[in-house]
């Protein structure tokens, strides 16, 4: 028998975990719909999927992609979107082309030219939205025609290439085994020790931070994840990275743009979660009125957001550059939909205020996968696109029913 005591204690625990479950149904749901996805496509592909070459092709393909939701994030959650960061894309990558390969400057110069181009062009459009609060859509939407007829101008309609090796080592280029001593341990002829170390060390330090930041909610009183999904998802998410780099580590290394993607998620994530600065581009996306009567220069902060936004494309369109080794009128052509798409699909709301970068990340590579998986099955371009439009129809229909559920 039971005591009414412990009944009551075993009901407000379960009624907690559900609720946990309730409000943080987008973050795990977005996780499991990535593993549900992946494992389809390794089942229909005969493990196509996740061979370590195509592992390798899903990094590179979608690099430029993710490295774009993590500005766009900050955009949408600002409130705002930007249409033209394919055009700018593109842009870039033209300038890149027409410096290195026509003019003959050195990648040195050229690539921060081409990154300050880009935050330029971030404040251009970043101006007229912030200070003059004309709707970034109009903006950006000229923004995206402007760019595209500039990428034409400076190209003249031909694709021009190709870039030395050094420039598309940005893309295609791996980082060097500057471990060769685990291939003996491990008796292994074709294997990379550093992916393979770099894999179980990041899991590692994420295990790691996550029990630290258990422990100082427990300290401070905080309720914070239920123990068994806390278990669960380190669990995952340790797996799934030392599988990766297990997997990367028997062809060719880690890329060097898994490094960028890396490193650059980091930092936003820092930037999002546990800076004054950030939490200030949440409070402007939720209520941009009560954050100017708080004291938020909320002008600022738009402005700054768009900047970041510029930066990022310039980047993503000097790597995009570098994995087809030219530049061509057509590159970056839609790219702004999969890039929204990629931050809507990870949890990001319509209204702003809401959404995280690791939601984009996955976000972008449940698109990276479909396209991937798609591509595989010989599934027609027409057919990808009804599909990735389905996908994210039902991820906004789920963010409107949770917000109608929770209100």
């Amino acid at each position: 028998m039971t005591t009414p005591t412990a009944d009551k204690t075993k009901s407000g625990s379960d009624r907690s975990t559900a609720s946990y479950l309730a409000s943080h149904l987008r973050d795990y749901g977005m996780l499991l719909a990535l593993i549900a996805i992946m494992a389809f496509f390794q089942i229909v592909t005969n493990g196509t999927l996740l061979k370590p070459v195509n592992i390798t092709n899903l990094f590179l393909q979608n690099s430029y992609i993710i490295i774009m939701a993590l500005g766009m994030l900050l955009v949408i959650v600002a409130g705002h979107i930007d249409l033209s960061v394919g055009s700018v894309v593109g842009f870039v990558g033209a300038l890149a082309a027409v410096m290195i390969v026509e003019w003959h400057w050195s990648i040195y110069l050229a690539i921060p030219v081409c990154l300050s181009v880009g935050i330029a062009i971030g404040a251009a459009q970043g101006y007229w939205i912030a200070y003059w609060k004309i709707p970034s859509f109009i903006v950006t939407l000229a923004g995206m025609l402007v760019f595209r007829g500039a990428s034409l101008w400076l190209l003249e309609g031909q694709s021009v290439g190709p870039f030395p090796r050094e420039f598309q080592a940005l893309s295609t280029g791996f980082l060097p085994d500057l471990l060769p001593f685990v291939k003996t341990i491990f008796d292994v002829e074709r294997m990379n020790g550093l992916a393979l170390v770099s894999g179980v060390a990041i899991a590692g330090v994420l295990v790691w931070l996550g029990l630290q930041g258990r422990a100082r909610n427990r300290a401070y009183g905080i309720s914070g994840e239920p123990f068994v999904f806390f278990i669960v998802r380190n669990a995952l998410v340790a797996g799934a990275i030392v599988f990766v780099a297990y997997k990367l580590s028997t062809f060719r290394g880690l890329p060097n743009v898994l490094l960028t993607m890396g490193i650059l998620t980091v930092i936003y994530a820092f930037l999002t979660e546990s800076t004054v600065l950030g939490r200030r581009i949440y409070a402007l996306g939720g209520n941009q009125k009560a954050a100017k009567l708080s004291g938020i220069k909320t002008e600022w902060l738009t402005f700054l957001t768009f900047v970041n936004m510029g930066m990022l494309a310039a980047l993503a369109g000097l790597i995009f550059a570098a994995r087809l080794n030219t530049a061509t009128p057509k590159a970056g052509v839609a790219f702004e939909l999969d890039v929204i798409a990629a931050v809507f699909i990870g949890g990001a709301s319509m209204s702003g205020g809401v959404g995280k970068i690791v939601g984009a990340v996955v976000g972008a590579f449940i698109m990276g996968v479909m396209n991937n998986g798609m591509s595989i099955m010989g599934i027609g371009i027409d057919y990808q696109q009804v599909i990735k439009g389905l996908v994210l129809l039902a991820a906004v229909i789920f963010d409107v029913y949770n917000k109608n559920k929770q209100g």
